[in-house]
């Protein structure tokens, strides 16, 4: 596939595949009050500079572009940012990185895509600057874990500035009558959903975003995750005929009894608002979902709510149904600023002012920021990375979570038999990765 027409596909499926990873607020503006003032030290250009920056709002991205908007605007430089929602940053990435030059000098970026945008040579490799500028920035704080999910083959092409990573909520005021406990295990999520119907307090208890355009497939690659498998293997080779994605499948399969019909038109504000109703006892999403849940404005059971690390499809599984999404900075290869200049405001808006301060809304990149004082989930949270598969680094995921999303949607739906939906999913994996 060329070049040009490659990049479009893999950003394209990531309006999809991503659209959840990145636990966005698609629409949401949150102004300068969140900024936090920090020491943005570059050498500036001698003539008037407008520095253009591409990033969705949410209210876990925003604390850190608006911190660079407000500390590294000055003298002749003005750093822009204009309000946009995910869907739109997705069409203006594509369109940036198209030509010889673009429209935007920093943009945000996240793992699933930076296999691919490293590949096709469209992001500048930071592993230099970083170097430079590290100690300065005190950058070595960031988890390495989080620069390796940023990085390809060797090379750094993001710098971190946030992660999400599943979370159990749940309805505590609930399990506390019933004399339940956190579920740590798909069964244990059964059990307690049949003891909630049974004692008629929620119909259907479990709240997942298994919606059929997007988060669908990133519950399934979660699942798989659980059992130390992934769509591809290390090698590149796919794995949706093994036994993990059966009994990934399975596991899927066996929550839907108690989960609204229409699951799989849910997204993640979906499922808040199942929460924030009553009409869910429990639910799975990323960490960014959940300060909204503890919000008094949001609902009036927010203070029944509980947090717990994300449950792992059975006792001896090897890690916890979650996916570990990371944001980070990139610099568009085709920007005809100065690297040195983009890099610093980068490193300045992931400093461990403006991180701290984006607690509790943000995940920080820099370890050991978020405690149980500073986040009401944050032990949830802090179990849930321990617990989260590494990402594997592909550049075909992207594509084929896009490809065989619509045969998971039939098995899940029970119009297509597991075996056969898994036949079908390898042939046309195979068939995507050559």
């Amino acid at each position: 596939m060329p070049t040009e027409k490659r990049t479009f596909a893999l950003i394209a499926a990531a309006v999809a595949g991503a659209l959840v990873f990145t636990g966005c607020g698609a629409g949401s503006r949150v102004g300068n009050d969140n900024a936090t003032s920090v020491a943005c030290d570059y050498e500036a250009p001698k003539a008037k500079t407008t520095v253009n920056v591409l990033a969705y709002n949410s209210s876990a991205i925003d604390p850190f572009t608006n911190t660079m908007v407000s500390s590294c605007t000055k003298g002749d430089v003005t750093v822009k940012h204009d309000p946009i929602d995910f869907g739109g940053q997705v069409t203006k990435t594509t369109a940036t990185l198209a030509g010889s030059t673009g429209t935007y000098d920093l943009i945000e970026t996240y793992g699933f895509i930076i296999p691919g945008l490293a590949e096709d040579d469209k992001l500048v490799p930071l592993d230099d600057l970083y170097a430079e500028h590290a100690s300065e920035h005190g950058l070595d704080a960031i988890s390495e874990s989080m620069r390796q999910g940023m990085s390809y083959d060797g090379k750094l092409y993001a710098l971190p500035m946030q992660a999400q990573m599943f979370v159990l909520a749940y309805r505590e005021d609930l399990f506390d009558q019933l004399g339940l406990k956190a579920p740590t295990t798909f069964p244990e999520m059964v059990s307690a959903a049949q003891a909630i119907q049974a004692a008629g307090l929620v119909e259907h208890p479990i709240a997942l975003p298994w919606l059929a355009t997007s988060d669908v497939t990133t519950s399934f690659e979660a699942a798989m995750n659980s059992l130390g498998a992934d769509f591809v293997d290390a090698d590149g080779k796919v794995t949706l005929d093994g036994p993990e994605a059966q009994q990934a499948l399975e596991a899927m399969l066996a929550l839907k009894p108690f989960m609204d019909p229409q699951v799989t038109t849910f997204d993640q504000p979906k499922v808040q608002q199942q929460m924030y109703n009553g009409t869910a006892a429990m639910s799975i999403m990323f960490s960014g979902r959940m300060n909204d849940l503890t919000l008094a404005s949001n609902s009036n059971l927010a203070d029944e709510f509980a947090f717990a690390g994300a449950p792992k499809l059975t006792a001896d599984a090897q890690y916890s149904y979650s996916r570990l999404s990371i944001d980070g900075w990139s610099i568009p290869k085709n920007t005809e600023l100065d690297h040195d200049m983009l890099f610093t405001m980068m490193a300045s808006a992931v400093g461990e002012d403006a991180s701290k301060a984006s607690i509790p809304a943000a995940y920080p990149a820099r370890e050991g920021l978020v405690t149980t004082s500073n986040s009401p989930y944050g032990e949830a949270a802090n179990a849930s990375i321990a617990s989260t598969m590494p990402p594997v680094v592909s550049p075909v995921l992207a594509d084929l979570s896009n490809e065989i999303r619509p045969l998971l949607v039939q098995v899940l739906n029970g119009e297509l038999p597991v075996a056969d939906g898994m036949a079908q999913m390898q042939a046309a994996g195979e068939k995507l990765a050559g």
